[in-house]
């Protein structure tokens, strides 16, 4: 009988699951890591929530372990790198919570309009402020929701029913997506300055970290109220306080912040017209057993019929094949992730073709997938989903195996085509493991996908390496490699530049800036 380990608390409904499947289950909630140690060396399955912390140590304990199973979306307790070279499946349970979030952002909109919070402030303090706290409310006014990922739509769905104009932001997905008689698509800048209502629902990257500052809220009615159900950062917190005490905004709810606990001294706790809750948006009964049920169902299915739901690090169905393939779906990933870094606003498709010795085509195609999408989406991207997300975002998708490899014993080629763009990058697999983008928009190179690094076009004139090469150490950059192919045409030269950290924004425009420089661009694997 296969044992599984449940160390947090776990609703009995998702433990009776477990049991009527016939596994043996070790309930140790809330035991110490040194319990926990003395028990993993015989299990097959481990049930957990944030409590417990799988480690590298821990693992290699587990000598039959072979999935671990994370009852909710966050899995920053769990190393999945060292559970990957072990053959451990990590899975988790992201879509449970997504109409719990998006109620929680109904209720804080609804609280905010209503002056509720103020109401029940002022009783407390023996007030009556009847006249003081005139609301406002939802009919007929404009809700603008950046994010049009399951959960925006979650909210969308339900604000229409107050009968709300809906306004959308989400430069990753085509506007056709969308019935325009539910939902008029538009640009950020528009969205803020006609909405009443503004809700958050991205992931939180380099491109949406504060990415509502003080110039945005300046483009605001003086009317709007804001709401961030979804990652802390995405707003900046010192500037939305700014906005609240100077009547900038009418008023704010924010349930997620960039340090939790919030500090004592933080500048939201004493603003104006504000809504807090303590990280509340998936902390309902529902979504507890929710979370509780599915994460043991997907475990119990894997172990009974391998079944991959879930997963976040198993693109492939046999787990003695992921040491071989494990490298070329690091190569798809990151190959994915600079076509993201390199593409228009809206994909339109993606092409991935294996050649030579790559046998196993669909986990390449997926991870390429992942790595495209994982800024792109708030939504948490794994190999299950990556397709399914790519489809919902109007991506067509293409994949093929093909026999030439050109030069090289293995090939993975890729072409996306975004909105204006058609961007081809080739890489390929070494001996010992190593990574190489030999084929970068046409130009053939020999670059190892890593860190933070500068693709520039140049006029093929003499000089060019000395500007670049002594800007960057004027600006304090070091140079980790300078790597030089000339275009078979044009009198232009290409350069990938690895440096030790992300270029400021000052620093990109001084390269701009240099008369020999074509294009320029900063990306980051």
């Amino acid at each position: 009988m296969k044992k599984i380990l449940v160390s947090d608390p776990i609703a009995p409904a998702g433990l009776s699951i477990l049991e009527k499947a016939g596994f043996d289950v070790l309930d140790k909630m809330n035991a110490d890591p040194s319990e926990l140690a003395d028990s993993v060396g015989e299990i097959s399955g481990w049930v957990i929530r944030s409590g417990t912390k799988v480690n590298a140590d821990i693992l290699e304990q587990a000598k039959d372990l072979q999935v671990v199973g994370r009852a909710g979306v966050g899995v920053d307790n769990i190393d999945i790198p060292a559970a990957t070279r072990k053959g451990v499946v990590v899975m988790n349970t992201p879509d449970v919570n997504t109409v719990s979030a998006a109620e929680h952002t109904i209720a804080v909109m609804l609280s905010l309009s209503r002056n509720i919070h103020l109401g029940h402030a002022g009783l407390a303090m023996g007030e009556w402020n009847r006249h003081a706290l005139v609301g406002s409310e939802l009919r007929g006014k404009s809700l603008g929701i950046l994010g049009m990922g399951k959960i925006g739509r979650e909210v969308m769905t339900r604000c229409r029913s107050f009968d709300m104009n809906v306004l959308g932001f989400d430069p990753f997905l085509n506007p056709e997506l969308f019935n325009p008689e539910e939902v008029t698509m538009m640009d950020l800048d528009s969205l803020l300055k006609q909405a009443d209502f503004i809700t958050l629902h991205v992931p939180l990257t380099d491109d949406t970290r504060d990415l509502i500052d003080s110039n945005k809220f300046t483009m605001m009615k003086p009317t709007a109220r804001i709401i961030n159900v979804a990652r802390g950062g995405i707003i900046n917190e010192k500037d939305l306080a700014d906005a609240l005490n100077s009547d900038r905004i009418a008023g704010a709810a924010v349930d997620v912040f960039t340090e939790e606990p919030l500090p004592q001294n933080h500048p939201l706790l004493s603003a104006k017209n504000i809504v807090l809750t303590p990280h509340l948006g998936a902390s309902t009964e529902e979504a507890k057993e929710g979370v509780s049920i599915a994460v043991c169902e997907q475990v119990r299915d894997f172990l009974l019929e391998g079944k991959l739901t879930g997963a976040l690090n198993m693109p492939i169905s046999d787990p003695a094949k992921l040491g071989e393939i494990q490298p070329f779906l690091d190569l798809a990933e990151s190959m994915g992730s600079i076509q993201s870094q390199l593409a228009g606003d809206v994909i339109v498709s993606a092409h991935v073709e294996c050649a030579g010795t790559i046998e196993e085509v669909k986990p390449v195609v997926l991870a390429f997938l992942k790595g495209l999408l994982k800024s792109r989406t708030p939504e948490r991207i794994n190999f299950i989903n990556a397709e399914t997300l790519a489809m919902e975002r109007g991506i067509k998708i293409e994949e093929g195996r093909s026999s030439d490899s050109g030069a090289y014993t293995n090939l993975v080629r890729t072409k996306l085509i975004s909105t204006g763009e058609k961007n081809c990058i080739d890489g390929s697999v070494f001996d010992g493991g190593r990574l190489r983008l030999v084929n970068i928009l046409g130009n053939e190179m020999d670059v190892t996908p890593r860190g933070t690094m500068i693709f520039a076009t140049n006029k093929d004139v003499p000089g060019v390496i000395g500007k670049v090469g002594t800007m960057l150490g004027e600006s304090g950059v070091n140079i980790g490699a300078y790597l030089l192919g000339r275009k078979k045409t044009d009198g232009e030269a290409f350069a990938v530049i690895r440096v030790d950290s992300k270029l400021p924004k000052d620093v990109m425009s001084k390269l701009e800036g240099i008369p020999e420089i074509v294009s320029i661009r900063q990306l980051s694997c």
